[in-house]
């Protein structure tokens, strides 16, 4: 539009900013916010707990396809109005979600939701970096990755209350009000600085490759540990399907004048190609200790769902009061030290968590989360920050798309290896405390006589053993866990100072 400012400034970007950030907020806090809620609403839809945790493969399999597509999308339609009509459609989703009645139809809708979800989140940051200025992009970032950082805590809060005190489709139609509000102002706001768009051609056998390899990858790493991993046909047969669809797809790409994922970007810019990896596997070794910490509470330290979502809670309410701060003072610093701080502050919790023994209080279990905090505030926007420098404003969102789409990758890989290692370390840990609590063993004759001397029969003395064996066992592989995040974690440090100043929006930095 003739005239138009090429910034939003005052109230219209404190407006821009709100709906963009519950948009994204709305869409992230959709990954995690079904997970307490699955029995409820598999005994609803008459199907089995195995069969419900579809509504959330469903979902993360559709999100983790269309993410890669955003570029493209962004470049042959406009980021403004992929954005939108992407926050409309999710609304739409959602609100049929919460009126399916019954599994095939909520696993349909979920799909459609997630498909639409995967452009809203790189998109949301590209439109963000560019009608912010410069000088305040920092503040933008941080207010963006603090939606990302702190859904994934508040999901399964929110989960837990609704489920318990309404009827689950509440947890899909509270999405509605805010997706309509965050679609009229977006819309309004941005119809007239839409970005330039070009005719490209359709990269038909690259998109079909993508969803071949992803769907299949993703699916294995969601299922893989429910069914055992490689001594099941099916998983063998996705893993197979995609290593080989991944194989071909990047030969296409590399090859294809115009691919649907812009890979050059990898090998192009030094700084996206280091900072991504930092990011990545940092947002990964993160999102596996929101899978393992309230895993342990509730299956071993018999915490229900809504109090291990309150012991994760105050990280993500520090990371709010904090991120501001880091938005408003990042801007001509040196960005590495602030990535390099949130590094040394996620592996001291890590190593902090490694300490915790089945007796730990509630407090014992909160304050490694309050430290965490500090450290969630420094780590997104600065590590996108340093991402994005250099790269030219046409290339943002196919930087983003393919940014966010590794980032969820390595969020799905490093969750399901966690939880692959957790049950193995328990079991290891269980075989060696066997060793030492043998029936003969002068303890095990104690500790059995002990519970036989309170009233309990001999067969449930031996219940009770097992019982604090497994506890044991799974608490010390949750410390071996931590342990070894906490080490990645400092060696990532090394990886985010292979980046190089100036961290601006302009072109040549490499």
């Amino acid at each position: 539009m003739a005239g138009e400012p090429k910034y939003l400034s005052g109230g219209l970007l404190v407006l821009f900013t709100i709906a963009i950030a519950t948009a994204n907020l709305m869409e992230v806090l959709d990954i995690t916010i079904a997970n307490v809620s699955l029995p409820t609403i598999a005994g609803f839809l008459g199907v089995s707990s195995n069969q419900g945790t579809w509504i959330i493969t469903s979902y993360a399999v559709s999100n983790a396809i269309t993410v890669p597509l955003t570029g493209w999308m962004a470049t042959r339609f406009g980021q403004a109005r992929v954005f939108t009509t992407a926050l409309a459609l999710f609304t739409m989703a959602s609100l049929l979600c919460g009126f399916a009645t019954s599994f095939q139809e909520l696993l349909t809708f979920r799909v459609i939701q997630g498909s639409v979800a995967g452009l809203m989140v790189p998109l949301s940051q590209a439109l963000l970096m560019n009608n912010y200025p410069p000088e305040k992009r920092g503040m933008a970032l941080a207010i963006w990755g603090m939606t990302i950082m702190i859904a994934p805590i508040a999901g399964p809060i929110l989960g837990g209350w609704i489920t318990d005190n309404f009827h689950w489709s509440w947890i899909f139609l509270i999405n509605v009000p805010v997706g309509i509000a965050a679609t009229l102002i977006t819309w309004n706001l941005l119809k007239g600085r839409e970005t330039p768009t070009q005719k490209v051609p359709v990269d038909s056998i690259g998109a079909a490759l993508l969803v071949l390899w992803v769907g299949a990858l993703q699916i294995m790493l969601d299922k893989g540990n429910e069914l055992d991993w490689f001594d099941s046909p099916f998983i063998v047969t996705l893993g197979v399907i995609a290593a080989i669809g991944f194989i071909v797809f990047l030969i296409w790409e590399l090859l294809e004048e115009h691919p649907i994922v812009d890979l050059s970007l990898i090998w192009q810019y030094r700084n996206f190609r280091m900072g991504a990896l930092a990011l990545c596997l940092g947002y990964s070794i993160f999102f596996s200790s929101l899978v393992i910490l309230p895993l342990w509470l509730q299956t071993q330290i018999n915490y229900t769902s809504q109090w291990a979502g309150f012991v994760l809670a105050p990280a993500g309410v520090l990371a709010l009061i904090v991120s501001p701060i880091v938005g408003r003072t990042m801007q001509g610093r040196d960005l590495r030290w602030y990535a390099t701080f949130a590094f040394i502050v996620f592996a001291t919790t890590s190593f902090w968590r490694a300490r915790f023994t089945s007796e730990a209080d509630f407090a014992t279990l909160v304050l490694p989360q309050i430290l965490q905090g500090i450290g969630i505030a420094t780590f997104f926007a600065p590590l996108i920050t340093i991402n994005m420098s250099g790269i030219p404003p046409a290339r943002i969102a196919n930087a983003s798309g393919l940014q966010n789409f590794l980032r969820m990758m390595a969020g799905s890989f490093g969750t399901s290896l966690a939880v692959t290692l957790w049950d193995h370390r328990a079991a290891l840990h269980r075989t060696q405390l066997m060793d030492h609590l043998n029936n003969a063993s002068q303890p095990m004759l104690s500790y059995t006589q002990q519970l036989q001397g309170t009233g309990m029969s001999p067969d449930a003395a031996r219940a009770q053993i097992d019982r604090v064996l497994t506890v044991q066992s799974y608490t010390l592989a949750t410390n071996d866990l931590f342990w070894l995040g906490g080490c990645l974690l400092l060696l990532l440090i090394f990886v985010i100072w292979q980046t190089r100043p100036p961290f601006t929006g302009a072109p040549g930095a490499h």
